[in-house]
């Protein structure tokens, strides 16, 4: 195993160590990391414990269709923003009936990037039940799988950062 998917490997393996001590159940909202949490999440032995579902919602109808994202808000402040990222938590957390819902959205190139949002540009949310949703924007740098594998490990480390 090479030294990144370590990496990730020990990161998903806290996650859970975290949700099961907590008695929490996890499902994920991915757009430009297309499934990569999930995957990682459930390379984990016991994952089923604490893991429901993962949704891939790459295009805005899914996000629509999927998540119940605002349609209104995809048009003001476009699929890769705040708003969006929260609404994508939200609503990942209400289709699958858990406790617990991380989501991501964001430009990871190499096209799509404009000066107001530009390429490595990423939207992330994690949100539990009774709380309101964190958001956080992170700007990354490299190819476009450099940028997806940083939002991967943001969107775990936050996980961490916000079960803890």
């Amino acid at each position: 195993m090479a030294t990144g998917e370590r990496d990730l490997d020990e990161l998903a393996q806290r996650v859970g160590r975290l949700l099961e001590a907590q008695g929490l159940r996890l499902t994920t909202a991915e757009s430009c990391t297309g499934g990569w949490i999930a995957k990682v999440l459930t390379d984990v032995p016991g994952c089923s414990r604490w893991f429901e579902r993962g949704l891939v919602t790459y295009s805005n109808a899914a996000k629509v269709d999927l998540l119940d994202v605002p349609s209104g808000s995809l048009l003001r402040y476009g699929a890769v923003s705040r708003e969006v990222a929260a609404a994508m938590a939200r609503g990942a957390l209400a289709r699958a009936a858990v406790e617990m819902s991380v989501a991501v959205t964001g430009i990871a190139g190499p096209e799509g990037g404009s000066p107001a949002k530009p390429v490595g540009l990423v939207w992330l949310a994690w949100y539990r039940a009774g709380s309101l949703p964190v958001t956080e924007e992170a700007h990354f740098q490299g190819e476009r799988e450099g940028i997806r594998r940083q939002a991967v490990v943001a969107a775990l480390h936050g996980l961490i950062k916000f079960l803890r």
